[in-house]
């Protein structure tokens, strides 16, 4: 009993001394990408072809979004960005 009890004591300040792992921060509106062009298509019908259609790869749209916002950045915050930056009211993230 003296041994298990022990034991016990010694895998739990093991398990607390192990270094906390660090999650990146959630984005504010993970579908803010989503809101902001379906919000462009609706106001000015003039969205380009999907990707796919093209016949040399792209760089990803999450590749786009750590390059020019920084490596924590997730495609909700380009979003954002993009309803800020496009000077159009019709386009912004709730």
């Amino acid at each position: 009993m003296r041994l298990t009890s022990a034991a016990l004591a010694l895998a739990g300040l093991t398990l607390a001394s192990l270094p906390a792992v660090a999650a990146a921060d959630p984005p504010t509106n993970p579908n803010c990408l989503g809101v902001v062009t379906a919000q462009r298509a609706v106001a000015h019908h003039d969205l380009g072809d999907h990707a796919s259609s093209q016949e040399e790869p792209r760089l990803g749209l999450g590749n786009v979004t750590r390059l020019i916002l920084g490596e924590d950045a997730h495609i909700g915050d380009f979003g954002a960005f993009l309803g800020q930056i496009d000077g159009d009211d019709a386009t912004y993230c709730p």
